[in-house]
């Protein structure tokens, strides 16, 4: 069995209730649910959006490769209602990221694990805090913890509830 950190995020409609259908949409699907970190509200990263985000990291176990899994969470997405008009960062219903699979390092023209931009990201960093602050990023050989520590990223992040 592989083990794999996912983020799962969106600012349109009932927000909780996508992460909710999401999660459920996953373990039918894609794999066993070892842990789920607290909701996270946030605003947007990388665009101007008057909706804030919602976050929620999880750790799945599941036999399916990363390219498999990847189908699957778009799948999921696209069910959810997402629409993607560009390659650019807008608002969405749901948006499914694989922050990691295993330790591994995975760079294809569909595919980047460990994500490359998670460390950027204090509303990513936030969730993985809660489920996996020790996890080593494979690439930047620092934890979760250090990589928060190190964040310039000046958007608020707070907890949802």
């Amino acid at each position: 069995m592989n083990q794999s950190i996912l983020l799962l995020g969106g600012n349109l409609g009932d927000r909780k209730a996508n992460l909710s259908l999401a999660i459920k949409s996953i373990e039918n699907r894609c794999g066993k649910i070892i842990s789920l970190s607290k909701i996270h509200e946030s605003e947007a990263w990388g665009f101007d959006s008057n909706d804030n985000f919602l976050n929620q990291a999880i750790i799945i176990s599941t036999s399916l490769t990363a390219d498999k899994l990847l189908s699957k969470l778009q799948r999921i997405e696209k069910e959810a209602g997402r629409i993607q008009h560009s390659d650019t960062y807008e608002s969405r219903i749901m948006d499914i990221d694989i922050l990691f699979y295993n330790s591994e390092i995975i760079n294809t023209e569909t595919l980047i694990i460990p994500h490359p931009r998670l460390h950027l990201r204090k509303f990513t960093l936030n969730c993985l805090m809660d489920i996996y602050p020790d996890f080593i990023h494979p690439t930047l050989s620092k934890s979760i913890t250090e990589l928060l520590d190190s964040c310039v990223d000046s958007t608020k992040v707070w907890p949802y509830e």
